[in-house]
């Protein structure tokens, strides 16, 4: 029980919790006291300004009673998983516009609601124009003339065709369809509307035109889109960019369907980093035949990144400590050597190791700040009664079995 509350009181002098008082600690001896406080000024200092740490010697005793266990480095497949929010919008190049490209009146809507699903050449509108009349006469005036000299043959013939082929094209440049044009031919009566159809299967997004109203070249009436295929744009921070590359799979999750996962791909990644908060813009293609994807819902996306088999220790074996990150080592005598490593990254509690550890070596698995507590006390002259430091024989030079855990 001694030695534990001064283990305790060490760890929280050492991790910045002040000056011991002047009075000794429950159990602790004047003497081990007066030493601590005294060597409190003078610990040495390594290149960066930081405090150096001494090796630590600990008897099979001081583990078990510290609870110190030992793991052996070595590699493992690492999957890092980024997670970001991000929302559902129609695929751009499933959009489509309906745009008049003549003047006229809108007679009467068949699609007259936005939500409304269309298909491809469904009717929207017809449309009166003077200028549709005026081309439809010129059509039939040309296809007539053309009957006439079809017996004659020669020039002027030709040339009759030559102008029921540019009537028929002036139409059809006004999106008037085939079947319609075909129609007006066989009956050889001028209609006063004649009818624009979807471009594209989809739902209705918005609906920009009443009946009556009057409309020019150029003018949106209706914006469609395919909704069978949506994109999830969201946004990555800036480390996290090398483990999202266009065509890796992803999977998004959203609020109105829990556990639910539908799975996409990465379609592109945006050239350009947002300065003000270090993210990158990120396009995921998912599939919704269901329709149950809806442009403006938040979506959860999950990036998932297969880093390969690496060097990896557990995140608590590392000591953080805003500079740099350190491990304790066990060498052959059984010391408890502080290394600096630098990380790589990080999955599930675990860390990439770049560079400081081999395969095969021993370090401290669990009791870290406790052993890094002792590590700096020795630094200063101080430390827990019984350890050994530094360059100090060990009780034993028998190697440490490759791994063991206490209870």
């Amino acid at each position: 029980m001694r030695r534990i509350v001064v283990v305790a009181a060490l760890v929280v002098w050492a991790c910045g919790g002040g000056e011991p008082e002047a009075s000794p600690m429950p159990g602790m001896t004047a003497e081990e006291h007066a030493r601590m406080s005294a060597g409190g000024t003078q610990g040495a200092m390594d290149s960066t300004g930081m405090a150096m740490r001494q090796p630590v010697q600990l008897t099979r005793e001081q583990e078990r009673a510290l609870g110190v266990t030992y793991i052996t480095v070595g590699r493992a497949p690492l999957t890092r998983t980024v997670r970001t929010v991000g929302e559902i919008m129609a695929a751009e190049p499933r959009i489509a516009d309906v745009t008049p490209k003549v003047e006229g009146f809108v007679e009467h809507l068949y699609v007259d609601a936005t939500g409304t699903e269309v298909r491809r050449g469904q009717q929207l509108l017809t449309l009166y124009s003077p200028k549709l009349v005026a081309a439809q006469e010129e059509l039939l005036t040309a296809r007539g003339l053309v009957a006439q000299l079809e017996a004659t043959g020669g020039d002027p013939a030709r040339q009759a065709e030559v102008t029921l082929e540019a009537a028929r094209r002036r139409l059809a440049f006004w999106d008037i369809t085939a079947d319609q044009i075909t129609r007006l031919e066989s009956t050889g009566t001028v209609t006063k509307t004649l009818t624009l159809v979807s471009p594209a299967q989809g739902v209705v997004l918005d609906k920009d035109v009443v009946e009556g109203q009057r409309v020019m070249p150029g003018m949106r009436l209706y914006r469609i889109a395919d909704l069978s295929q949506v994109w999830v744009e969201g946004d990555v921070f800036e480390q996290d960019l090398r483990f999202v590359r266009e065509g890796a799979q992803a999977h998004i999750e959203v609020s109105a369907y829990p556990g639910e996962h539908r799975m996409g791909r990465v379609a592109f990644v945006y050239p350009t980093v947002d300065a003000a908060t270090r993210t990158n813009r990120v396009r995921v293609t998912v599939a919704n035949p269901d329709g149950r994807l809806k442009p403006g819902m938040f979506a959860t996306m999950y990036f998932d990144a297969h880093v390969g088999d690496e060097i990896v220790v557990p995140m608590e074996a590392v000591i953080v400590t805003g500079e740099r990150n350190l491990v304790f080592v066990r060498d052959t005598t059984g010391a408890l050597v502080p290394r600096q490593v630098v990380l790589g990254a990080r999955a599930d509690h675990f860390a990439q190791v770049l560079s400081g550890l081999v395969e095969g070596e021993q370090i401290v698995a669990s009791a870290n700040f406790l052993i890094d507590a002792e590590s700096r006390l020795a630094n200063h002259g101080g430390g827990m009664p019984g350890m050994q430091h530094g360059a100090m024989e060990p009780a034993s030079t028998t190697p440490p079995a490759a791994e063991h855990h206490h209870d």
